[in-house]
Order: C-alpha cells, then sequence, then structure tokens
C-alpha cells in the first residue's frame, strides 16, 4: 500500500513537472508582434489552435499544459495583443485577466459623424454605417438637448479607448457621456442646440483659438440683422447629408436649397455640423460684442482672418486675398 501510494506521489509529481515545464516555456521563435482574436464561446482546442499557429505559443500541447494548470479559471474573449516572447502560463494569466489590446480613437476637434465614421471604419472594428446609424439617432442626448435631431455636435472630441467587441453603441455612449461632464464643468445654460450649433460653426470656420469668441460674435451679429450666415462649411455638410459631397464646394452646393445651406436660408441651421471643442463652446456661450459683420482668411498661412464692419470694406479683404493667393510672393 504504502508503495502504491508512492508510486502514485511520484506519478503526480512527475506529471505536475511535465506540464509545468511545458507551461512556462516561451516560443524563442517568437518574431514580430502578433494579435489574436478570441470570440465568446471559443474552446480550449481552438484557443489552443490559434495561438500556436500565430506562433505566441510553441505549440498547442504547451498551451494545454499551462490550461491544465488552471482549470477553473475563466478566459476572457476579447483581441489580444503579444509584442514579446512570454511563456503559456503567463498567456494564461492574461486571458483570466481580460488584458485585451485597446484600440485608441482619437476625434480631433471639428470632426463630424461622417469623419468619425470613417475613422472607426478604418479600426476595422465596424462599417461606417453601422456607426452612422447609431449616431443619426438623439435619444441618448434627448434628456439634455430636446431638439437634437442625431448626435452631430454632442460626440466630444477626445480620445477613447475600444476592444474589439466594442458597439456603434457604446462608442456613441462614450462621446455624449463625455460631452455632459464638459457641458457641466462649463456651466452652461439656455439651448444646448443653438449653443453647439453655433460652436460647430466657429470650430470649422476658424483654428485660432484667439479668434473664436470673435467668429461667434460676427455670427450672432449676422442673426440679429437678418443677414445670411454664408458659412462654407455649412453648404458642405448639406452635400454629405444627402450623399453627394465631391470634396470641395461647387457652384451647384451654395445654389442648393437645404436647411443646412446658410447661403440659401438665414439664421443658423437646424443643427450642428460638427462637433467642437471645449474653446468653440466658450466662443458660442460668450461671443465677443463688436461692430463686425464679414471675415475672410488671411493670406499669410497663419489661419487668421481680416474682420470688416462694412460689405465695402470686406470686398477689399477679399480682393486683397485673392491677390495674394494669384500672386504669392
Amino acid at each position: 500500500m504504502k508503495r502504491f501510494l508512492l508510486f502514485l506521489i511520484l506519478l503526480w509529481f512527475t506529471v505536475f513537472g511535465g506540464l509545468y515545464f511545458l507551461a512556462h516555456q516561451a516560443n524563442e521563435t517568437f518574431a514580430d508582434p502578433k494579435s489574436v482574436q478570441f470570440t465568446k464561446g471559443t474552446s480550449t482546442r481552438q484557443l489552443a489552435i490559434s495561438l500556436a499557429k500565430a506562433g505566441v505559443v510553441r505549440s498547442q500541447w504547451h498551451f494545454w499544459a499551462a490550461r491544465l494548470l488552471h482549470p477553473r479559471s475563466r478566459l476572457m474573449a476579447g483581441d489580444y495583443s503579444f509584442d514579446k516572447p512570454i511563456s503559456p502560463d503567463e498567456v494564461i494569466g492574461r486571458l483570466m485577466r481580460g488584458e485585451v489590446y485597446f484600440y485608441p480613437l482619437t476625434v480631433p476637434e471639428g470632426y463630424n459623424i461622417f469623419d468619425i465614421a470613417k475613422s472607426l471604419e478604418g479600426q476595422g472594428l465596424f462599417s461606417s454605417e453601422a456607426f452612422l446609424e447609431q449616431a443619426k439617432q438623439p435619444a441618448m442626448i434627448r434628456d439634455l438637448a430636446p431638439n437634437a435631431t442625431s448626435l452631430e455636435g454632442f460626440l466630444f472630441p477626445s480620445t477613447y479607448h475600444l476592444t474589439y467587441h466594442t458597439s456603434p453603441e457604446q462608442v456613441c455612449r462614450m462621446m455624449t457621456n463625455e460631452f455632459r461632464k464638459q457641458w457641466k464643468e462649463l456651466g452652461a445654460g439656455g439651448d444646448p442646440v443653438r449653443t453647439v450649433t453655433l460652436a460647430s460653426l466657429v470650430e470649422k470656420e476658424t483654428g485660432l483659438k484667439e479668434e473664436r469668441p470673435l467668429v461667434a460674435g460676427v455670427f450672432e451679429n449676422r442673426i440679429d440683422r437678418g443677414i445670411k450666415l454664408d458659412c462654407d462649411p455649412t453648404t458642405a455638410y448639406a452635400a454629405m447629408l444627402l450623399g453627394v459631397w465631391r470634396g470641395k464646394i461647387y457652384r451647384s452646393d451654395l445654389n442648393r436649397k437645404h436647411a443646412y445651406n446658410t447661403y440659401k436660408v438665414a439664421g443658423l441651421p437646424p443643427g450642428p455640423i460638427a462637433n467642437p471643442g471645449i474653446a468653440s463652446l466658450k466662443a458660442a456661450l460668450h461671443p465677443l460684442n463688436s461692430k463686425y459683420l464679414y471675415f475672410v482668411a488671411k493670406a499669410d498661412g497663419t489661419g487668421g482672418h481680416n474682420f470688416s464692419e462694412t460689405l465695402n470694406l470686406h470686398q477689399r479683404a477679399v480682393d486683397q486675398y485673392r491677390r495674394a493667393v494669384k500672386n504669392p510672393k
């Protein structure tokens, strides 16, 4: 009986030792970084095959050995990235902790829903159509902005970390939650749709932080006087909504009768045309008081503008800009 018990003990140590040895052997032939995706319900056999095929582990048996050392552990699905050789036991540890790879999504100030959709599709997470379908539904922002017709303007520009399982709905919720946070910190009141719409126009018209309150003031002056805003970015956005945007503004775009074309419709468009950042939101909330009614870009490459109080002075500034562009020094 003692001999049999001793045999069992030796057998256990032999098996355990063998499993431990295999489970702690890194793949010496590991070269380039690897990325492996596991969906929910993937079996241990499928995991072993995928990891061995990718070169993360030396063989399926090495992974099986590590798995047998953690028989009751739950392995989490996701997208995992491996940039250096690690043992199968370390692989199991990462799967147990769910250390999935995050896709960084950076949304610059001034991106609209079409730009964001293109970025997401480029990440390979889901199609641009899937995101746009969700972004065009205003339900998740209606409590804050009852008059919103989509999530445009409320998808706050920032960097977000997404996983393989992040859905379009979750992306939109992350971004609208960040908007809520920033809006609250601004202590903003009034109609959010109007403020964000004005801020989106300011965002698209100038990249200079110091100019934004002045641009917002020009738009407010024109609205007060019933002068159409003649804002080029709104014309481009109208074309995007119709699916006819060709990369630049044509005469047909300017002549198009559309609610978002401020060359044809007075006042602000029905909603935002992009997602503004903090500086533009502040500018919309606190426009600079001036007598300016017009502005045109400078040709010096600074991104700045010349502001005018009268149409006559504005025409001179436009002529000056055209001459400078035509005959650069």
